[in-house]
Formats: structure tokens, C-alpha cells, sequence
């Protein structure tokens, strides 16, 4: 069977080459350049800028390094214009709603499973591979994505948006092997150029930014006021409210009020941006969510359970939800609960057990029946008007 692999240049996705290799696939790698800083602008908060070897030239180094150790073709495949009009204008598009996009999971739709994926079915090939930590079950001819056995590096919630076409041509050699032992072979197997190099935590296929700087190379950042939605007075001075995320409290700079404080809001169009006192975190929590553009990964929809586990982010725990559609890509989820920190513009991954059921965009967050968007703008404005 010839698979084709996307090998990044990290250790991950080398492991899932050699993983392959000695499974007996005919395998061939194939290295994605996704971005070019200088064509793109991408100068400010970028601390690598004035290198002598970019960082996408070193990873491509490094793949080629792997490759060559294990005897493995190499192809290199330019998708700059596919991130650019894909991934990045839809992530800009989003910002400047106030909204927070995830890079990660749109870089997967768009380019590893769309772009990438079509590239290797016109040429030939079976089946994609990736180093992605996740694994896939078959129940009556239907391909499931689900959980890799490594639950601390588990990466499902990344995949929500594929194509139920796509998971079923792709391999995920590292859906049974946990991160310690990824290590372990690489040093067995001599992978210099990989086995010691840290894991990327940037922007996919950007890399490490100081995001608000990075961000303003795009959106110009427009100082405003920073709110106390518990007292209505001014607390501080943003750099824009787009460079900010709900449940955020680093990088505030309150300083005259003790805290910590938290982004509970944005208003876009008057460029405020709501905080709340650690005391008073209650302003972070809601109870329910409209999911929107679902990404179903089931062979059908009737057997969806109503009762289902949910992640609104990558590292958080499990959330028991209640699933009420609304539409065929449109649901309903209700967390009585309560859950700090549902952000609208983000995803909300579904699972029923190890099963990854799909995933949408969090497009409006409810508490107590109400929009908790517009509580707390009426919040303050209930307060502005008192004072005056």
C-alpha cells in the first residue's frame, strides 16, 4: 500500500515514518511549506526574522536528515497560497469579529486533510499518514476517529474538522504509542537531527510569535479602556481588544488593583474590553451553547446520543453536554452545570467515550436564558448610567 506522509521536521511525525516503514507500507514523506514570512509580512513579533536559516528551511533540513536515515523519499510541496486564502484570512476574519479562531484545527481542514490530502490522491497514492496522536476504529465498514492511547498528547480535538472521507484514508501510526517512548526510538534509532528538538508550540506552520505583535503586523492595534464589569470604573488600558481572549489574565498590566483579573468580554465596536476580579469569577461561566458548522464524523446522524462528553478546549477535562439540534450542522449544548470560559470563535469538540464524534464553531454563549454577551454590556451600561 503506498502511503504518503507529511513529515514536518519534528520528532513526531519521524517516528510515525520509521513506525510505517517497518509495518511494510510503501512510504514516501512529503514535507509542506505553508508559509513565507517575508511575502506575507510576518516581521514584527517574529524573533527569528533576521536568521540565517529560517525556521521552515531548518525543519526542512531536519525532515531531509530523516529521510535520508531512513532510506526514504523526500518530496517538497508548496500549499502558500492555500494557508494564505484558507487558513489565514478566515483566522483575520474572525479576529476582527472579536471572535477567537483555533489555527490549529483550520490548518487540518484546509491544507494536512484538503490540500495536502488531494495533492496525495491525484498522485497515486493509498492513504495518508501524519504524526498526529490519534488512532481510528472501524464498526460496519465506517472509519471512526478516536482517541490515542497517549491521553496527556491525545490530539482529536485538532481533527474535528475532517472530512469523514479523508480519516478514512489516513494512517496514525502513533495512535498506540505514548510520547516518552516516541523519545525513546528516536535516540535508539540515532535521529539526530530530531530525537532532542522540542515540540512546536507556535502557530502551525508559522511557529513561535509574540502573538500581539505578530497580530499587528495584520491589525492595527487601537488602545481603549479596560472595564471592571463589578464597579463600571476604568482599571486600565488595552492594545486592542482583538489581541485579547475570553478567560485571559496575563498581559493585562492592571497593576494599581490587586488581583488577578480575567477578560470576561469585548465590545468591537466601542473597543472596550470587560475584566472581572478573581473574586467575582462567576462572569466567566455560562450554561449552555450554540454550536455552529459541525464537522459530523459518524455514518449517521440519528445515532448520536443526546448525552455526550465535550471539550471547548484542548487541554480541558471532559464537559458532560446535552445535545438539542437545531439544524443538520447546528446544535444546541446545554451544561447545567456551569463551564468558565466558553469562547465564542472557538470550537467545541463532541465525544461519545473514545470516540471523536466531530466538531463547530462556538458561535454564541448563553447563561440562564440570555446572551452573555449582551448581559454584560447591559451590565455596563446599567452602571454608566448610574453614575451619571
Amino acid at each position: 500500500m503506498k502511503v504518503l506522509l507529511g513529515l514536518s521536521g519534528g520528532v513526531d511525525s519521524a517516528i510515525a515514518a520509521y513506525l510505517l516503514q517497518k509495518q511494510g507500507y510503501d512510504v514516501t514523506c512529503c514535507f509542506m511549506r505553508n508559509w513565507d514570512s517575508f511575502a506575507n509580512n510576518d516581521i514584527l513579533g517574529n524573533p527569528l526574522i533576521q536568521s540565517d536559516i529560517c525556521p521552515q528551511e531548518q525543519d526542512y533540513l531536519d525532515a531531509k536528515a530523516v529521510a535520508e536515515h531512513l532510506g526514504l523519499t523526500l518530496d517538497r510541496v508548496d500549499f502558500i497560497e492555500d494557508y494564505w486564502n484558507k487558513v489565514f484570512l478566515t483566522f483575520l476574519e474572525e479576529y476582527k469579529k472579536g471572535r477567537t479562531p483555533n489555527p490549529d484545527i483550520l490548518c487540518n481542514q484546509y491544507i494536512k486533510f484538503d490540500a495536502f490530502f488531494q495533492y496525495a490522491m491525484d498522485h497515486g497514492y493509498d492513504m495518508v499518514a501524519t504524526g498526529h496522536y490519534a488512532s481510528t476504529q472501524q464498526k460496519d465498514g465506517f472509519t471512526y476517529l478516536a482517541r490515542a492511547a497517549d491521553t496527556n498528547k491525545d490530539q482529536t480535538y485538532f481533527l474535528c474538522q475532517v472530512a469523514p472521507e479523508a480519516i478514512a484514508k489516513t494512517l496514525f501510526p502513533l495512535g498506540n504509542i505514548s510520547k516518552p517512548e516516541v523519545r525513546k526510538l528516536a535516540e535508539e534509532l540515532d535521529l539526530e537531527s530530531v530525537m532532542k528538538k522540542k515540540d512546536s508550540t507556535g502557530i502551525c506552520f508559522i511557529g513561535e510569535r509574540n502573538f500581539r505583535e505578530f497580530l499587528s503586523n495584520y491589525l492595527p492595534s487601537k488602545p481603549g479602556e479596560i472595564i471592571d464589569i463589578n464597579t463600571g470604573k476604568v482599571v486600565g488600558e488595552h492594545m486592542g481588544v482583538l489581541y485579547y481572549t475570553i478567560g485571559q489574565r496575563k498581559g493585562l498590566h492592571i497593576d494599581h488593583e490587586k488581583g488577578p483579573w480575567f477578560v470576561i468580554g469585548k465590545d468591537v465596536e466601542t473597543n472596550r474590553l470587560f475584566v472581572t476580579h478573581h473574586t467575582q469569577k462567576q462572569w466567566l461561566s455560562s450554561d449552555q451553547a450554540l454550536i455552529k458548522n459541525i464537522n459530523w464524523i459518524v455514518e449517521d446522524k440519528t445515532s448520536i446520543p443526546q448525552e455526550l462528553t465535550c471539550k471547548f478546549r484542548y487541554r480541558q477535562k471532559d464537559q458532560d453536554v446535552k445535545l438539542k439540534w437545531i439544524t443538520n450542522d447546528s446544535v444546541l449544548l446545554s451544561y447545567p452545570q456551569g463551564i468558565e470560559g466558553v469562547t465564542e470563535g472557538q470550537e467545541a469538540v463532541l465525544y461519545d467515550g473514545e470516540l471523536c464524534l466531530g466538531g463547530g464553531v462556538i458561535d454564541v454563549v448563553y447563561k440562564e436564558g440570555k446572551i452573555l454577551h449582551d448581559t454584560i454590556l447591559q451590565r455596563y451600561e446599567e452602571l454608566r448610567h448610574g453614575r451619571d
